[in-house]
């Protein structure tokens, strides 16, 4: 069924950047973010797979430029679908407040079954310790997770991955308890002409943070949203502020 916010009202798309070259390599995708009337809910910074191994000045400034136009700032942490040392992520987390002051985390490759659950709630509740109870967390499962991590965190991905699969994709039925600002789609090679269909499916399937590209190449390492899609004004005008079907 189609997702309902408790209002009865279907709750307005927004776009979730999942993380752009470096500042230096994408310094126009970097800009876009701080134009007035974006409808952009959050942007991950990746500095070098993580936060680095030292500030960088450029990665600063764009931190900065987001948080100046009020735009939230996460910081990339490499779950490894588990395997990363607990201490490792925790002392990624300190470093990207510390040096860029980051509103929250995107933890990529996270665990989605149920025995890595206990693991995953160890790490958000620190994460959200670091940042002082106030910190943004998004889960980057990229399928649909044992429905006991919905509590963990304040997004899901719930879908990363080609077009090809996304438009025949299924929504899990658990997911009709929460509202659409729980779940985050990432879905590249996405036609233009395809466009309206994606989001769509995003609107039914009860997704509230999106990020849809026409770039393609290894969604392992991200490749495909490490720039603008070829259609973003159109994505910012479709769902902007005020637009809805």
């Amino acid at each position: 069924m189609s997702h309902l916010t408790a209002a009865g009202a279907v709750q307005a798309l927004g776009v979730g950047v999942p993380g752009y070259a470096h500042p230096l390599l994408a310094p126009v995708e970097w800009g876009e973010l701080t134009r007035p009337g974006t409808p952009l809910h959050w942007a991950v910074l990746n500095v070098a797979e993580g936060p680095g191994s030292r500030p960088d000045p450029h990665c600063l400034e764009a931190a900065g430029r987001l948080r100046n136009a009020g735009v939230r700032v996460l910081g990339h942490l490499d779950a490894a679908y588990g395997s990363r040392p607990f201490g490792e992520l925790v002392s990624d987390a300190h470093r990207f407040v510390d040096w860029y002051k980051v509103d929250g985390y995107y933890l990529d490759r996270c665990p989605a079954d149920r025995a890595d659950l206990a693991g995953v709630r160890r790490v958000t509740a620190t994460l959200e310790a670091v940042l002082g109870g106030e910190a943004h967390l998004v889960l980057g499962h990229g399928t649909h997770p044992h429905p006991g991590y919905a509590e963990t965190a304040d997004q899901l991905v719930t879908f990363s991955g080609a077009w090809a699969d996304y438009r025949w994709s299924q929504v899990a039925e658990w997911t009709a308890e929460y509202t659409e600002a729980k779940f985050v789609h990432l879905v590249h090679g996405v036609p233009r002409t395809h466009l309206e269909e994606a989001l769509r499916i995003a609107r039914w399937q009860g997704a509230g943070t999106i990020f849809f590209t026409d770039r393609t190449g290894a969604p392992e390492q991200s490749t495909p949203f490490h720039s603008l899609p070829g259609y973003w004004d159109e994505i910012v005008s479709r769902i902007g502020p005020g637009v809805s079907e």
